[in-house]
């Protein structure tokens, strides 16, 4: 069909032909794709470098008609008379591309998904935005989306399109301020970023996608079109098992991971998922944990950060393998029964220029006055929690992980930096909020919506607050007025059991309290005790190498304060390495130091913490009174002056019960006599003086009970307190 050029351009204006030429038309659909006019049907493609252009018919790949140059930028139009679907056959000058045309299909998002979106309740937002798997039309390809809306243009870039900004512009739905564009015959595996030119005509550094599923290892940037096949879970017994109360109740014993330094091999090679899942899976499992806790996996640029600056609040970092990696090490744990516990951190991001930093060219994600929206300590950006799309954002984060990963908990790094606009802050620095305080009152809605939401969702759950001050009610219900965490980080009792251990033992005496101060409000909030990452690095030593005294002291230290912290009231946390008392800190770059297992004081420490762990879950009295005060009573907290603290803990119905003696000096105690709740014959189930964790030996056994009062109780015991140990005996 001969047309005049000036019919092919008919209704394109010269300002808006050199907008598209130029890459800053924000509307590419009012050009390209097929428009009607004067009884004929237009088609126009923007194809920079192509050589040329065929239309062809869809049916029977009959070419139709060939294409004009209506620019010489790479504008081709053509012009038929058929309205059935066509497909365009496109001339490269290293090859032939047959296929359909991207500016041919409709609109692809829903007025609702839109709406809610902008309302920042749209909680399975990867399967809206980002780049998704998907036919449209019986056309198989990729669907892009991307929340941008003060942007100019919007394109996505990859490999299929040369990363050329000028070929795949995006179409602008203004009612959220999305840009969609579904892109025919891509496939999982495709590496693109957007291309985004700000309100100034500004063309920003291509962005990787804030809701990628997946993206490329560091160093590298892009992201990656992910699959929507489902995975083949095989936990359904697992997840569909206790209930999230139960497992509160129960026994909740935490090893906490970097899965890039756990073991490495040859050369240095960090493990992946799969050799994960056949190493330490199996080793958490003897151990007697009850769950795994991953320091951040989702994607983030640098290393060393251990994943606390993530990008990719979406996507498992690719330096251990694929999503269904991920998928398959969560389910290989399920399978040996045990829970997966991710960081998450909605806290902060880093400036990275192809991250989320001025997204598109304003301050989107982050808050523009740096008094609100900057990090100092970690030069990172802060999440605007004033923003229903940023709220959405980080909430459909956390529900991904627990939905598409069934992970079992999300531990939410630096709760106390969101809760307070003066955090880390001097006078003048920062803004007060419209009470004029400095409670940041938008973080603590988000926090309550946050829970509420989880909890509503995936009822298998909890969410855990790593929080440092004294914030009142972190682990209430957002209906009683807190914020709805299940559990708390006990940072003040880590501070203060570290502080007393790390003291010669001469010194202690002097520092009773320090050990006591931590009951008087244990159950103030749901705790757990964390010996963590944090305190094994930036020159804290190692835990062995906190511990005073000669080779023999240390050992025995570290052994009695395992044992006091694992018969004291909260759930437990350690870091790895800590379990066999790891000479040096941790490094990143590194393995854990296996080898000092081949000397019997570390292989003692190791099958210590294994007891610990066995018999933490076989006895409900070690269980009840983690949350509940009925299940706690001091055995004796007042004998500053032998250094001496005894816990008694109980089960819910009173049945059975166990005494935890620690003695904190390096001398041994005959006869120390101490109260008991009921007379008849206590056994002792765990000394960390025993020889086989590498101790010197001193035993108690069976110890028959004396109608002998003491503190304040009607029967009495007479006990050999080893040095450096704590002892559990339990109750007849």
């Amino acid at each position: 069909m001969n047309v005049e050029r000036s019919e092919l351009l008919a209704g394109v204006g010269h300002d808006a032909l050199w907008a598209l030429i130029e890459g800053r038309h924000g509307d590419p659909f009012s050009i390209l794709g097929p428009h009607e006019s004067g009884g004929m049907t237009i088609v126009r493609v923007y194809l920079p470098g192509a050589e040329g252009v065929d239309l062809i018919e869809a049916a029977s790949g009959r070419v139709v008609t060939p294409f004009s140059i209506a620019h010489p930028s790479g504008l081709f139009a053509a012009a038929t008379g058929s309205r059935t679907p066509y497909r365009l056959r496109i001339k490269w000058p290293d090859g032939e591309q047959i296929t359909e045309d991207p500016y041919s299909f409709g609109l692809l998002l829903g007025e609702l998904d839109l709406h809610l979106i902008s309302e920042g309740t749209h909680y399975s937002l990867s399967r809206t935005l980002g780049a998704v798997e998907m036919s449209v039309d019986g056309v198989a390809g990729v669907r892009f989306a991307v929340w941008a809306p003060n942007a100019r243009r919007v394109s996505v870039v990859g490999d299929f399109n040369a990363w050329d900004g000028r070929r795949n512009p995006m179409r602008l739905r203004q009612s959220a301020g999305v840009w969609e564009l579904f892109v025919p015959r891509l496939a999982p595996g495709e590496r693109y970023k957007f291309e985004i030119v700000d309100a100034h005509g500004n063309c920003l550094p291509q962005k990787a996608d804030p809701v990628a599923r997946a993206s490329e290892a560091a160093p590298s940037t892009a992201s990656i079109v992910a699959s929507s096949t489902r995975f083949r879970w095989t936990d359904d017994n697992w997840m569909k098992g206790r209930s999230r109360q139960e497992r509160l109740e129960g026994p909740i014993s935490v090893y906490e991971v970097h899965a890039g330094s756990w073991l490495r091999e040859n050369g240095g090679r960090s493990l992946d998922w799969a050799e994960l899942s056949q190493r330490l899976v199996p080793y958490v499992r003897e151990m007697g944990f009850t769950h795994i806790e991953l320091l951040p996996i989702m994607e983030h640029p640098f290393g060393g950060s251990w994943g606390y600056q993530p990008l990719g609040l979406f996507a498992p970092t690719g330096r251990y393998g694929t999503p269904e990696d991920l998928a398959y090490f969560v389910d290989r744990c399920h399978g040996a029964g045990i829970g997966v516990i991710l960081d998450w951190v909605p806290a902060h991001f880093p400036t990275d220029v192809w991250g989320l930093a001025r997204f598109d060219g304003t301050a989107l994600y982050e808050h523009e006055d740096p008094r609100e929206g900057f990090h100092r300590d970690w030069n990172t950006l802060i999440y605007n929690l004033g923003r229903n799309e940023v709220k959405g954002f980080l909430i459909a984060s956390a529900l991904e992980w627990l939905e598409r990963y069934h992970i079992d908990g999300l531990r939410v790094d630096a709760v106390a930096s969101m809760l307070y606009r003066d955090y880390s802050r001097n006078e003048g620095e920062w803004i007060p909020n419209r009470y004029g305080g400095r409670e940041n009152l938008e973080a603590v809605e988000f926090f309550k919506h946050l829970n509420s939401i989880v909890h509503e969702r995936c009822p298998h759950a909890m969410t855990i607050a790593e929080e440092s001050t004294a914030w009142p009610g972190v682990t209430k219900p957002p209906e009683e007025g807190g914020l709805g965490f299940d559990i708390k980080w006990n940072m003040g009792w880590m501070h203060d059991s570290l502080s007393y251990i790390e003291k010669d033992p001469v010194y202690r005496s002097y520092h009773h309290g320090t050990m006591t101060f931590g009951m008087i409000y244990a159950y103030s909030e749901r705790f757990i005790l964390p010996i963590s990452h944090d305190e094994v690095v930036y020159g804290k030593g190692s835990l062995l190498g906190k511990m005073p005294g000669d080779e023999w002291q240390k050992f025995a230290n570290l052994r009695s304060y395992l044992a006091f912290m694992w018969g004291h009231p909260g759930k437990k946390l350690m870091f790895m390495g800590g379990e066999i008392a790891q000479p040096g800190e941790w490094n990143h770059d590194a393995s854990v130091s296996w080898d000092v297992l081949d000397l019997p004081a570390h292989a003692g420490i190791q099958r210590l913490v294994k007891d610990l762990n066995g018999f933490y879950k076989d006895e409900p009295a070690m269980q009840f009174g983690d949350f509940h005060h009925q299940g706690f009573e001091w055995a004796a907290a007042d004998d500053a002056v032998n250094s001496v603290l005894g816990m008694l803990r109980y089960a819910p119905d009173r049945s059975s019960s166990v005494l935890v003696l620690s003695n904190f000096t390096p001398v041994p105690r005959y006869g120390y006599r101490i109260g008991v709740p009921q007379g008849g014959v206590w056994v002792e189930r765990v000394t960390t003086d025993a020889r086989e964790y590498g101790g010197s030996g001193l035993v108690n056994g069976a110890v028959s009970s004396e109608p002998a009062p003491a503190h304040g109780r009607p029967h009495s015991l007479s006990l050999t307190l080893p040095p450096l140990a704590t002892v559990f005996l339990k109750s007849p």
